[in-house]
Parts: C-alpha cells; sequence; structure tokens
C-alpha cells in the first residue's frame, strides 16, 4: 500500500480514536457511580465532554469526516452523555424517590437517544448555525457539573435534604424535555476567530481561565446555565457582535452525501 493510502487511513483513524476515549471516560463513569464514586463519576462526564468536542474539530481539520464517524459518534454519545449521567444521578440523588426516581433517570436517557436520532436522520454537521434542541453532552454535562456543585457545597450531606432531591428531578425532567424540543441552540463549533479580534479574544481567554483555575465548578456550573437558559436567546446575537460568529459559512450535508464527505 502507498504511502498515501496510510496516510489516509490514519487520518481517519485520528478522530475515531477521540470518540473512543470519550465512550471509554463514559464507562469509567458508569463503574465510578456503581461503585458510589459520584465525584469521580462526574468528572469523567466532563472529560467525556473535551473529547467529543475534539474529536469533530479534528475531523474537520484533517478532513476526515466520514457519515461512520457521525454514526458512531452518536453512539458513543448515547452512553457517555445519556446512561452515564442518568445512572449518576439516579445513584447519587433520585434513588430514594422510587418509581419517580428512576422514571426520570430513563426519560432522561430517552430522551437524549431520540435527540440523536433526529439529529443523524437530519445528518447536521459542523458548520451548522444552530441546533434543534438541547445538544445531549450540554444536558449530561449539566447534570454532572451540578453532582459536583453540591458535593462541594455540602461535602457531607449534600444529596439529603428533600429540596436537593426535587430540584434535580425538576431539573432532569427539564433538560429531557429541552434535549426532544424545537429551541434552538447556538453550534459553539461554528465559533470562528477573526484576525482583527485575535488580541481581545486571547485577553479574554486568559481571563477565563484565571476564573476557571480559581473557580472551575463554579465556572462551569454558571457557563452551563447561561447555555441552557439564556443561549437560544440572545447567544447568537452576542456571538455576532464580538464578530466570532461565521455565518456567512454554513455547511449542511444530508444523508446523500456520503460519497462527498468520503473523497473530502
Amino acid at each position: 500500500m502507498d504511502n498515501d493510502g496510510r496516510n489516509r487511513r490514519a487520518i481517519y483513524l485520528l478522530p475515531n480514536m477521540i470518540t473512543t476515549m470519550s465512550l471509554f471516560t463514559g464507562f469509567i463513569s458508569v463503574i465510578a457511580s456503581i461503585d458510589g464514586h459520584y465525584r469521580r463519576a462526574a468528572i469523567a462526564i466532563i472529560i467525556a465532554g473535551v473529547f467529543d468536542a475534539l474529536d469533530g474539530r479534528i475531523a474537520k481539520l484533517t478532513r476526515s469526516s466520514s457519515l461512520f464517524g457521525v454514526q458512531y459518534d452518536s453512539l458513543c454519545d448515547v452512553f457517555a452523555f445519556g446512561a452515564a449521567p442518568a445512572l449518576l444521578v439516579f445513584t447519587a440523588v433520585l434513588h430514594p424517590l422510587g418509581r419517580f426516581g428512576w422514571l426520570g433517570a430513563f426519560l432522561f436517557l430517552a430522551c437524549g437517544t431520540l435527540r440523536l436520532a433526529r439529529y443523524n436522520v437530519q445528518a447536521q454537521r459542523v458548520g451548522q448555525k444552530h441546533f434543534t434542541g438541547l445538544p445531549i453532552p450540554a444536558a449530561g454535562g449539566m447534570i454532572a457539573i451540578s453532582v459536583l456543585l453540591v458535593m462541594d457545597l455540602a461535602p457531607e450531606s449534600g444529596f439529603e435534604p428533600q429540596i436537593v432531591k426535587l430540584t434535580f428531578i425538576a431539573g432532569v425532567y427539564a433538560l429531557s424535555f429541552l434535549m426532544v424540543s424545537t429551541v434552538p441552540y447556538p453550534s459553539l463549533k461554528q465559533v470562528v476567530i477573526p484576525r482583527r479580534k485575535a488580541f481581545q479574544t486571547l485577553a479574554m481567554v486568559v481571563l477565563i481561565l484565571v476564573i476557571m483555575a480559581n473557580y472551575p465548578i463554579y465556572f462551569l456550573f454558571g457557563f452551563g446555565v447561561f447555555y441552557i437558559v439564556v443561549s437560544p436567546i440572545i447567544g447568537p446575537w452576542i456571538l455576532m457582535k464580538m464578530g466570532i460568529l461565521d455565518t456567512d459559512k454554513i455547511e449542511i450535508f444530508t444523508l446523500e452525501d456520503e460519497d462527498i464527505l468520503e473523497e473530502s
């Protein structure tokens, strides 16, 4: 086999390996939840989110996108951001609620799966203007960071008060509804940094890193609340005002474009 063929196969392998790491960290989260290590389980879900964000970027940069990669990514997302967060929130918080608890956890998993099925049918890819419904990585990540927040605020009896259980069950049902809704959520993968904004963007990134280094849980929780609640309303407007949303370059691929994806 010539070098070009070997390099092409290696490029296709790279994003799928990163997707597999997302699946692996989701599996670690499940094991940790079963063993009662809820903090470890929540952190594993957040790490899975990092891998999920990287695989699409790398596939785009290396021009190694494929229909197989889209389907494989969605299957891994069902486990890492559907099953793992559902098991985490049930074992850590909702178990004492009985039927309402496990039904809420199952509803989250079912709605996340339905959302991904709709996503695959529409075959929406990186570069679209917005997502239809809340992306499942955002929903799963919100559950994970909420668990970490409660454990940080009340290390001893964080999940014992009834108000905490009721808040979590309400949040799980709300996230489930948002995933299967038609609410448009901006795609952060479409953000493009223009050269004229490079210095301001760098300064903002440094500020964000400083805040994250000092208050990682609170920053991620605040960002999650902003994305889920506020961004559907004012998110695109803010990005356009900042000049980092490329609305003129929107690429939408359908299932019939598999040959184009493979050739690219």
